[in-house]
């Protein structure tokens, strides 16, 4: 069977069915409009403290990615948009709260679901959690987590960070789900438990227990496997543990090539734990570090302070080694309610990254603010999205300006900032040898610039043969701004997908290209085809 893979690996195991919840199915009575709201908060509290002890356990064990999946979780339950919709069903159609939670979950879902946006599709199944904790609440039912068998293939509808939260994870080799998608959560927590997974894979139902191999490379789900084929299946897991073996002894050597010439190798991270984990596999800095994950899954902006302690504990992690922080990149899938943002009928095109940060000074001053505050700590450099003008630069120097004429008023230490831009639509690429005379440093984020440059929405499966990043143009686009990025005395790096794919890594470095910047499980292999090329 075929799904989507969305975190690499191959598993033999049993296949076991997820059941979350075993919730009490008799008809609730209708007790009254303010016994039945009153039961519902009764029921939404102890969900509460179900994922505020859930999100403590995340911290004690260092899972940044669960402690903010679940810090959004604990935002959500509160969410007017989830509250009131319940408690007005119970007002106005004079149902059990039970009831009115089905009615609104459903007419939730469905709204989130039917965008076309993938991120907004991911947050239907936040919703789907969330309800059905608090009607487990409701019924008594508690959350019934059944015991796993060693070895198992774990089939679900969706998982969210609750669900794993409470499983044992020493038995579960690989994540298969109907649902979910590349940002959903049951890719965000396999990569991070470093487990096979696959999403979008509509298994049967009747397969519980039977012996499966996911693959999950290809993305597929080979059920009840031939002799054969599970004797080749073994072969090729033994040859990939074999091949991570080796691949782990390149963490301490140089990113050289077989020619002398050190490459810098850097990662893209979007928390401080993913800083942590990219140390331990022998990255020389942070290339780029999202901040926009600290806008989403909340009611309101970041707090300077808040930013600023991140900004630290990130730059002190490095010991030394440089922090590209890259501005706040909100706007098209990455937005929230508290942002107030209009609707656009192409937000890929529309207010985003250095164009929100433009028009709501304020909060682009505010992040400023937390990054020069962090720099006497560090290494950090700026690095801004989306530029397609010299007087976007313009414009943003006056305003790094005045934050430092603030900051000198007020007193606070800072550090100078080395200042580049993202090399990621077709005219930042044009003009790049104006650009280079303004910045420290090109980034090339090689998706955006491949999406632009061949008119391809990236997020559409149905465009995947035709969104082909060894296009001729992007090849030309990538020498011409390495070439303009050096005359005009800037380092230029590769942070999109291109950077990681190792087939082209040779090229890439043959055109000239002075670093590269790839998520932390890419690295190793990365650096293995950097040894392995003589430019």
């Amino acid at each position: 069977m075929q799904g989507k893979a969305v975190s690499e690996g191959i598993a033999i195991g049993v296949l076991t069915i997820y059941r979350k919840y075993k919730l009490n199915t008799e008809r609730a009575k209708f007790q009254g409009s303010v016994e039945e709201i009153s039961r519902f908060a009764v029921a939404r509290n102890k969900a509460r403290n179900e994922l505020e002890n859930l999100r403590i356990k995340a911290s004690g064990e260092k899972n940044e990615t669960n402690v903010a999946l679940l810090s959004s979780y604990l935002v959500m339950l509160d969410d007017p948009a989830f509250v009131d919709a319940v408690e007005r069903r119970i007002r106005e159609r004079h149902i059990p709260a039970e009831d009115a939670i089905i009615s609104a979950r459903d007419r939730i879902y469905s709204l989130f679901d039917s965008m076309d946006d993938e991120y907004m599709q991911a947050r239907a199944e936040d919703i789907q959690d969330i309800s059905d904790r608090v009607l487990s609440n409701l019924t008594d039912a508690s959350g019934v987590y059944e015991e796993f068998g060693n070895e198992s293939i774990l089939l679900a509808d969706d998982l969210t960070p609750s669900d794993t939260m409470q499983l044992d994870k020493d038995k579960i080799l690989a994540f298969v789900t109907r649902r979910g998608s590349g940002l959903s959560h049951t890719a965000i927590i396999a990569r991070s438990m470093n487990i096979p997974a696959i999403v979008a894979l509509d298994f049967p139902k009747d397969c519980e227990g039977k012996l499966a191999i996911v693959d999950a490379y290809s993305g597929e789900l080979i059920i009840d496997p031939s002799p054969e084929v599970l004797e080749e299946y073994r072969r090729k897991k033994s040859e990939t543990q074999r091949r991570f073996e080796e691949l782990d002894e390149l963490k301490s050597l140089p990113s050289v090539t077989m020619d002398g010439k050190h490459i810098g190798l850097y990662a893209n991270v979007g928390s401080v734990d993913d800083v942590k984990k990219a140390m331990e596999l022998g990255a020389e800095g942070i290339g780029l570090f999202r901040t926009e994950l600290f806008y989403l899954d909340r009611n309101d902006y970041p707090t300077e302070d808040e930013q600023y302690e991140a900004y630290v504990e990130a730059v002190k992690a490095l010991d030394g080694k440089e922090l590209v922080i890259r501005t706040i990149d909100i706007g098209a899938d990455k937005q929230e309610a508290y942002m107030q943002m209009k609707h656009e009928d192409n937000p890929a095109m529309g207010m985003r990254a250095v164009r929100y940060c433009l028009g709501h000074k304020d909060v682009f001053r505010t992040q400023l603010r937390a990054i020069y505050r962090a720099s006497v700590h560090g290494e950090i450099s700026i690095l801004i999205p989306m530029i397609i003008s010299i007087e976007e630069i313009w414009q943003i120097r006056s305003i790094i300006n005045e934050v430092k004429v603030d900051l000198d008023r007020e007193g606070v230490e800072y550090k100078e900032c080395r200042f580049g831009v993202m090399i990621e639509t077709p005219a930042a690429a044009m003009i790049s040898d104006l650009l280079a005379k303004e910045v420290d440093f090109f980034s090339i984020g090689t998706n955006d610039l491949t999406q632009y440059t061949l008119a391809v929405d990236r997020q559409n499966t149905e465009l995947d043969f035709i969104c082909d990043y060894h296009h001729q143009a992007i090849l030309r686009f990538l020498q011409m701004i390495i070439n303009n990025g050096h005359e005009g005395g800037c380092r230029v790096c590769v942070c999109g997908e291109l950077a990681a794919d190792t087939s082209f890594t040779g090229e890439l470095l043959r055109m000239g290209i002075d670093e590269l910047s790839v998520a932390p499980g890419s690295l190793l292999r990365v650096k293995q085809a950097i040894r392995g090329t003589a430019i």
